[in-house]
């Protein structure tokens, strides 16, 4: 675990994430050996973890506290059904920024949303800025920075302080801190409102050939947590608690159809910080419920 900067605070500690790894290697091996899986699964960051502490240190997404946003409904009579396109890449687009990483913080809901609103940006105005999840942290008093959030929280509390502040001004430390009102005065960008999608894959395809959208997703599956590549249809988790990006979507070479998602927990997970998850699935909610709470911003 060297290669991905972990170390442990003595021997005892060190013996109980080699005995933690052995595990998760051994379940690695048995996965590729069942074969015939659309995806893969490897070692990563992630793999000294028990699959509890993983769920609790680096997901963040409180279903529970969802909120009504300013306006509700699909995107119908923006975008017909028949004028979708057959596929679609923001990351191809220019319209997403570089993975980022958020630690071992509850803060999924503050990159998912930055990741929207950066997105719409630069759709409008051809500019795509680096914007802080910092500052929402700090300052959203409706979500709860590091224990969770939700990306309607974020929206939110942009509009109400008429913008968001950049990255440089702002920077990421992955911990709670004090809000500081100088620096979230100083706006990098601004939303309208937000729209909440109607749950669905269809309606989600509407949203997303628009913009990157936020959408909550379980992720707290073994499978999940090791994903490294290839078109995931596996072990979700059993409830909504994690908050990624659809940054696009498109059909595989073998004719699986697929969402891209855009995670938050560095280079190094899945493919390079990505996932093709599986899309056109019998569930209402689609693959690990991700079509049953999204959102996105107006700019």
């Amino acid at each position: 675990m060297a290669q991905y900067g972990r170390t442990y605070k003595d021997p005892e500690e060190k013996e109980r994430r080699r005995e933690i790894f052995e595990r998760n290697l051994q379940f690695i091996k048995d996965f590729t050996a069942s074969g015939n899986r659309t995806f893969k699964v490897g070692i990563n960051q992630f793999s000294d973890l028990t699959n509890d502490e993983f769920i609790r240190s680096h997901t963040g997404y409180l279903a529970s506290k969802q909120p009504k946003s300013t306006r509700t409904g699909s995107l119908s009579h923006q975008y017909p059904t028949g004028d979708v396109p057959d596929s679609i890449d923001w990351v191809e687009k220019g319209a997403v920024n570089q993975i980022k990483d958020q630690g071992q913080c509850g803060s999924c809901w503050a990159f998912s949303a930055v990741a929207a609103v950066e997105g719409i940006t630069q759709i409008k105005s051809g500019n795509l800025p680096v914007l802080s999840e910092q500052q929402l942290i700090d300052c959203d008093t409706e979500a709860s920075g590091c224990e969770g959030g939700l990306p309607d929280n974020a929206f939110n509390y942009i509009i109400h302080n008429r913008g968001i502040a950049s990255e440089d001004t702002y920077p990421y430390q992955g911990t709670d801190g004090t809000c500081d009102s100088s620096k979230a005065a100083q706006q990098a960008a601004q939303i309208k409102e937000f729209n909440d999608v109607q749950p669905g894959e269809e309606e989600l395809l509407k949203a997303v050939a628009q913009q990157p959208v936020s959408v909550g997703i379980a992720a707290g599956g073994q499978e999940f947590q090791s994903y490294s590549g290839g078109v995931f249809n596996g072990d979700c988790g059993e409830e909504l608690d994690h908050a990624v990006v659809v940054v696009g979507y498109g059909t595989s070479e073998d004719g699986t159809k697929f969402w891209k998602i855009r995670n938050s927990w560095g280079q190094t997970w899945g493919e390079e910080g990505y996932m093709r998850i599986q899309r056109g699935v019998d569930s209402s909610k689609g693959m690990c419920g991700l079509a049953s709470q999204a959102s996105y911003p107006v700019a």
